[in-house]
């Protein structure tokens, strides 16, 4: 019996519900605690210092701050006159507009000389419309006379005025020789006789069409063609003689035999 007289309250049925309730929800807490915690745990201890879980997938991502080198995030440290992009993958900083990166380490300030100017990306310079890059420097273009700047990204930085050819450092004056004009080809002759001329030996000389003829301004031949009904002999035109059962062909200065007939020591004989 207690002593000192002391009662033993019995339990009532109450008491004894409750303390089920409460063994098994230990039984629970350590039944969680014995399996999803385990692998919490797990995938805790691979992400390294200043990372955190991807919002999406797997895996882990540095913290804003942060990059990431192998299986760490390294602190982001920016390199004067520099700023951090804000991504955990490469260096994590870039520089400034108007300075350019040295080494992967510093940002040093693009130097632009006298007759340049920088370019839209801040990271190089470009030559003024009038200068041309020598090394370090932009020079000034000197042109001759009777010359204009050229738009060309490559070869010569000057070209001639019209009339002129470039000679050397110089532009002279381009001799065209009488009845020819100027046809502003960029290369070759620099002339062109005028129509009813044609060039020989450096001029141009009339083109003399014989009699039964009319003048042909084709780039080859005599410059001359035969009338329909003449072909071409030596100097002049002579007139067709049409054996029996021919006709002319389609260009007018020769002839062929009928259908049915075929050309034989010029005539045209019957086919057999």
């Amino acid at each position: 019996m207690p002593k000192d007289g002391a009662r033993i309250r019995p339990r009532t049925e109450g008491s004894v519900a409750t303390s089920c309730k409460e063994l098994i929800a230990l039984a629970f807490t350590v039944t969680i605690a014995t399996t999803l915690p385990l692998s919490a745990q797990t995938q805790a201890a691979q992400i390294p210092a200043n990372a955190q879980p991807k919002s999406f997938g797997d895996g882990w991502e540095c913290i804003r701050g942060f990059r990431q080198d192998e299986d760490a995030c390294l602190a982001i440290i920016v390199s004067e006159n520099g700023y951090a992009t804000n991504r955990s993958n490469g260096k994590g900083w870039a520089c400034l507009h108007g300075f350019r990166e040295v080494d992967d380490m510093s940002c040093r300030e693009v130097v632009v000389p006298d007759g340049g100017y920088l370019d839209p990306s801040g990271k190089s310079w470009s030559c003024l419309r009038g200068y041309m890059k020598v090394d370090d420097n932009c020079l000034e273009i000197v042109l001759p006379p009777n010359a204009y700047l050229a738009d060309n990204s490559f070869g010569s930085v000057w070209l001639c005025d019209r009339g002129f050819e470039a000679d050397g450092e110089t532009c002279t004056a381009i001799a065209v020789p009488k009845n020819a004009f100027l046809n502003g080809a960029s290369y070759g002759q620099p002339w062109t006789c005028e129509r009813g001329y044609f060039e020989s030996d450096g001029a141009c000389e009339a083109v003399i069409v014989p009699e039964n003829a009319y003048f042909d301004d084709a780039s080859y031949g005599p410059g001359w063609k035969c009338n329909r009904g003449f072909s071409a002999s030596d100097d002049g035109c002579i007139k067709i003689d049409l054996p029996d059962n021919a006709h002319l062909d389609r260009s007018g200065n020769r002839w062929e035999c009928h259908r049915n007939f075929q050309r034989s020591q010029g005539r045209c004989v019957l086919n057999d």
